[in-house]
């Protein structure tokens, strides 16, 4: 009796001792296949980071900009020294200009108080020994002035045009009318009515003149000699 008994306690020992092998063996297996079965980690795609590649390239990036800036900053400055040397040369025209022709109104204005003092010489008369002594000095100094004035319109380049025998200019005389004569050829100025003006190069005033033509007598004759 107490035979059986230990052979089935004895029994029931090998038959745990067998399961807790069973359970070691299970775990060992467990643990060699995540070990052996765990997925190795992907590689990555991007390289390693090299921090003086970087700063180097950041570096070049920055060299170029810069020198893109110095260019832009090159061009900015040619272009304002440009437009300073064109305004200089602007300004410098305009000053001449100025000095040259800022007596155009001025001397235009004149013109007319030039022409009257012009006319009353004119009309003055030649034998004056029996005038007043006032009335000779008055003269006198009416042609003091008129010399002084010339003296002056000269001095500032103002030359009066009296084109008489002259070849006719357009540009500078008007035609008031034409006078027939065979004394000189046609399109010769043969009477300057007003008397013309100029500033430098500019015309104040045109000369009114009287401007030859055939003569009619001598048209005639010359027709009925080419008849004959």
């Amino acid at each position: 009796m107490t035979s059986e008994t230990d052979n089935k306690n004895i029994g029931e020992k090998n038959h745990e001792e067998m399961e807790k092998s069973a359970t070691s063996e299970d775990s060992q297996k467990t643990l060699s296949s995540d070990f052996t079965e765990s997925p190795e980690k992907p590689e990555s795609s991007e390289k390693p980071s090299d921090p003086l590649g970087d700063a180097a390239e950041k570096d070049t990036l920055d060299h170029d900009a810069t020198i893109e800036d110095v260019a832009g900053l090159k061009d900015q400055l040619l272009r304002l020294m440009a437009d300073n040397e064109n305004l200089r040369k602007r300004s410098e025209r305009d000053i001449s200009v100025a000095k040259k022709y800022g007596a155009l109104g001025l001397a235009r204005d004149l013109l007319g108080s030039i022409d009257n003092l012009e006319t009353a010489i004119s009309h003055m008369p030649e034998n004056r020994d029996d005038m007043d002594e006032t009335l000779k000095n008055i003269l006198v100094g009416v042609e003091m002035s008129a010399r002084e004035l010339a003296s002056v319109l000269e001095r500032h380049h103002i030359k009066k045009v009296t084109p008489e025998q002259e070849k006719f200019d357009y540009n500078i005389h008007q035609a008031m009318f034409e006078v027939p004569t065979d004394e000189v050829e046609p399109g010769i100025v043969v009477q300057v009515v007003q008397s013309g003006y100029t500033l430098h190069d500019r015309l104040l005033r045109p000369a009114m003149v009287g401007v030859s033509k055939v003569a009619t007598s001598g048209l005639a004759e010359k027709t009925d000699t080419d008849g004959e």
